[in-house]
C-alpha cells in the first residue's frame, strides 16, 4: 500500500465502509511516524490500541493482525505517517448498544519535517471526553485549535476546571525548569513520545505559575519534541539547551520495525 492510500481489515475499504466512522464516529486510533520501516515506541502504540479497544468496546483487539495490516502499508525501508483506527462500521446513532466487532483501518500519509519553528499557543479551557483515550472524536479540540488560528496562534493548550495545564489538542505539554523535566499532572492522554522521553517530575501546573518555568516543548510521534515560544502573554527559551537534548534523544531511538 503506498502512502495516501487506506485499508479495511487488509483490504482496500470501500466508501460505505466509512460511513458509520464519518456520521456515528465513535472509535479510537494510534498514529505513527515509520522511518526507515521502524517506528518509536511501536509496543507503546499497540498497547494503546489494546486498552482503548477495552475501553470502548469492551473487548480484546488482536495485536498481531493489527501489526500485520499496519505492516502491509509500509514499503521496504519506507518513511512516512502511518494511522490506525479501530471502529465498528456496523454501530449506529440508533443501535450502540449491541456486541461491537471493530474493524481495523490504516491510512497513510507523507511524513513532514521534523525541523519546525516554535509553536506560539493560546490557553482556553477545555478538557476532552475520557482524556486517556485517543479517540476519533475530534471536534472541541479542532474547534479550539482553528479559534487559536484565526486569533493568530499557532495551537490551543488547554487548562482543566481547576486552572491546571494539561495537554494540546494533538500533543502533550512539557516543561523545564532549572534544567528538570515537568510533566503537568491533569486528565489528559499520556502520548507516547512523551513516555519515550522519560518520567521526570509529575507536578500540577497552574496557568498562572508558568513564568517560572524555563522553556516548554510539545511532543507527539510526528515531530519528536517541539518547542514553545509563547503561552498567551508567557514567554520561553526555544533554545533551551535541554530541548535540544531531548530533541536529539528522540532522533536517536532505534524504532522497531513493522
Amino acid at each position: 500500500m503506498l502512502a495516501g492510500m487506506a485499508e479495511l481489515n487488509g483490504r482496500p475499504v470501500r466508501p460505505a465502509e466509512l460511513q458509520a466512522l464519518a456520521l456515528t464516529n465513535y472509535g479510537h486510533f494510534t498514529t505513527m511516524r515509520v522511518t526507515d520501516g521502524r517506528v518509536r515506541g511501536l509496543t507503546l502504540h499497540l498497547e494503546r490500541l489494546r486498552q482503548d479497544c477495552l475501553a470502548l468496546f469492551g473487548t480484546e483487539l488482536d495485536l498481531g493482525l493489527v501489526r500485520e495490516y499496519a505492516g502491509r502499508a509500509v514499503p521496504p525501508g519506507g518513511s512516512l505517517m502511518l494511522r490506525v483506527t479501530v471502529f465498528d462500521p456496523a454501530l449506529d446513532l440508533a443501535g450502540l448498544a449491541g456486541k461491537a466487532a471493530p474493524a481495523v483501518l490504516v491510512t497513510t500519509r507523507p511524513a513532514g519535517g521534523t525541523e519546525l519553528p516554535p509553536l506560539r499557543v493560546r490557553a482556553v479551557p477545555y478538557v476532552r471526553d475520557l482524556p486517556e483515550v485517543k479517540s476519533v472524536g475530534l471536534f472541541g479540540a479542532l474547534h479550539h485549535r482553528r479559534s487559536a488560528q484565526l486569533a493568530g496562534y499557532d495551537d490551543a493548550l488547554f487548562t482543566d476546571l481547576t486552572g491546571a495545564v494539561s495537554e494540546g489538542g494533538t500533543w502533550n505539554l512539557g516543561l523545564i525548569r532549572g534544567g528538570e523535566l515537568v510533566w503537568p499532572q491533569a486528565a489528559y492522554l499520556p502520548g507516547t513520545t512523551m513516555r519515550l522521553l522519560g518520567p521526570g517530575r509529575t507536578e500540577r501546573v497552574a496557568l498562572r505559575d508558568l513564568p517560572a518555568y524555563d522553556a516548554a516543548f510539545a511532543t507527539n510521534a510526528a515531530v519528536g519534541v517541539r518547542p514553545i515560544a509563547t503561552v498567551d502573554e508567557v514567554g520561553f527559551d526555544p533554545a533551551h539547551p535541554v530541548l535540544a537534548e531531548l530533541a536529539a534523544a528522540w532522533a536517536r531511538l532505534p524504532g522497531t520495525p513493522l
